[in-house]
């Protein structure tokens, strides 16, 4: 098993132990989503609230798990596994703070989202542009688009591109931190930004390959 699968396994089952034990501490309605301006304004039941997350866990597992295994381009992903490895690491400590959250406000602890998310999606954004800049072309992971799968060349220039607009955003999310009203606009613009013009991008890309 790989340290990354272990990695996984503990989660899951520290996330259902603790689900067990707070349980009866929950309400019968939980907080379950919050606004752009960090107010609750959506609910689920008890059962829903404490135990979604754990098994969201699971099907990430089983999903991250068969990837590297059904890709046709599986050879690919071995040159980068290590950075793949460490995503699935980051990524399910991230999914786990953000089950905390929701917890901890739950209990009366009321950590506002727009205080943690962009402290969290900054640090996801950011290793998702160094897992770009490591990413070989393959059918899961990456920028992909019609394009970037017809061409290693415009998969390697896009990735090196997007990159760097990952990371970018990873940082102008971090700085949402300090102006939480807006904390959102700080998370979601850039990175909508980015994906929409590497598509631009990898299309003329191609076109320029082609002629």
């Amino acid at each position: 098993m790989r340290k990354s699968e272990l990695f996984m396994l503990i989660i899951i089952i520290a996330c259902f132990v603790i689900g067990i034990y707070l349980y009866p501490k929950m309400p019968e309605q939980m907080a379950s989503h919050w606004n752009a301006q960090g107010k609750v304004d959506g609910y689920m039941s008890r059962f829903w609230g404490v135990f979604l997350m754990p098994f969201v866990f699971v099907g990430l597992a089983l999903l991250f798990i068969a990837i590297p295994r059904i890709d046709p381009l599986k050879n690919n992903i071995e040159k980068f596994r290590k950075y793949y490895d460490g995503f699935i690491i980051l990524f399910f400590i991230f999914m786990l703070l953000v089950y905390f959250q929701t917890i901890l406000w739950n209990l009366g602890i009321e950590i506002s989202p727009n205080l943690a998310f962009p402290i969290l999606m900054g640090f996801l954004f950011f290793y998702i542009g160094v897992l770009l800049e490591n990413a070989k072309r393959n059918w899961f992971i990456g920028i992909r688009t019609p394009w970037t799968l017809s061409s290693d060349k415009v998969w390697n220039k896009t990735h090196k591109l997007g990159s760097k607009m990952f990371k970018t955003a990873g940082i102008i999310a971090l700085i949402g931190f300090l102006f939480q009203k807006y904390a959102t606009y700080f998370i979601l613009i850039p990175v909508l930004f980015a994906a929409f013009y590497l598509i631009v991008y990898s299309y003329f890309e191609y076109q320029k390959e082609k002629k």
